[in-house]
């Protein structure tokens, strides 16, 4: 199994809402098997990882996605070892006992159909957080209001997701800015059609061309050669309102958004940290691959489509598991 056909048979499997497995990986025989849920988000990234540590330990795997919410149920209810969360964990979480360790950053854009009616104007100008704001709580609803010199009149089709999404939950934070975060349910109130997961959203977006949408990178970019190829096209966010400038010009790639990303030239929300986690401590049998994840694993996270930690971060993390792993 290789890291490339791993991140795409997750990816695929996702999309259908079936909890993806290494089966290839399970062998009762060699030792223990880490149980892992949650989010989707992760989930291509968590695999690749445990399918090359699979092979150089006794640790076999058996994954599955379901969102984060899924992860940190079976988490409390004993289901698992470990949920992987693609947001940080709420408050009432920890006190029940949840520790967890930042991993990687995601990274989640606005998206359009690549035949949108005015999709020159959108990646020559960009649009600002407020005017997707506008566009997804229905203020603006046609693409002519956002770009009237255009001469189009063709109503916007908004779509959103319907399953626990904490990317959605993170967009919503983005488009509500500082303080005034959507809820998930708000949202979906106000989209013209929801789904469960990144691929049904991105393929009914790619049927669409007067729709918008968000989806994770790895649904916009293709997964081979990272470049632009697909049916949809990532929003250029401008971030002053004065057109984009030659700092926010970094969406032909997908390497340059994530370097955008890692510099911090493009805002968290909706880039975010995800995490894995454990109920009181981490099983002393799961602990070294969570280890190694915020070492050596560092390595792949780049060329799978996500953004790896600073230093400061992955030290607090190997901290945190030092500190909250079982004897």
């Amino acid at each position: 199994m290789t890291e490339q056909s791993s991140r795409r048979s997750v990816l695929t499997a996702t999309a259908v809402g079936i909890g993806a497995s290494l089966t290839g990986c399970l062998d009762g025989g060699r030792g223990q098997t880490a149980r892992i849920s949650g989010g989707v988000g992760p989930l291509p990234m968590v695999q690749v990882w445990a399918d090359i540590y699979a092979k150089q330990s006794d640790l076999a795997f058996d994954i599955s996605g379901g969102g984060t919410g899924v992860g940190v149920s079976d988490l409390f209810n004993e289901q698992v070892d470990v949920a992987m969360m693609g947001r940080e964990p709420f408050e009432e979480e920890r006190e029940r006992g949840l520790v967890a360790v930042p991993m990687l950053i995601d990274t989640v854009v606005g998206t359009v159909n690549k035949n949108n009616p005015v999709i020159d104007q959108i990646q020559s100008q960009g649009v600002t957080r407020a005017e997707l704001e506008a566009i997804f709580t229905k203020e603006i609803t046609n693409w002519g209001e956002l770009f009237p010199d255009a001469g189009v009149d063709a109503e916007i089709v908004v779509y959103g997701r319907s399953d626990a999404s904490a990317a959605y939950k993170k967009w919503g934070e983005f488009l509500g800015g500082e303080g005034n975060a959507y809820t998930q349910d708000e949202l979906e109130g106000l989209s013209d059609g929801n789904f469960n997961g990144d691929q049904p959203v991105a393929k009914s977006l790619g049927d669409s061309e007067n729709a918008i949408a968000m989806n994770n990178v790895n649904y916009v970019y293709n997964l081979d050669t990272g470049e632009l190829d697909g049916e949809i096209r990532p929003i250029p966010l401008d971030g002053d309102g004065d057109g984009l400038s030659e700092s926010e010009s970094f969406y032909q790639t997908r390497s340059e958004l994530l370097a955008a990303v890692e510099r911090g030239d493009y805002p968290a929300p909706p880039a975010r940290e995800m995490w894995l986690a454990a109920n009181e401590a981490f099983d002393a049998s799961v602990a070294p691959f969570i280890e190694w994840v915020l070492t050596d694993g560092q390595q792949y996270v780049s060329e799978n489509g996500y953004v790896p930690l600073t230093e400061d971060r992955l030290e607090d993390g190997r901290a945190t598991l030092e500190n909250n792993t079982e004897s």
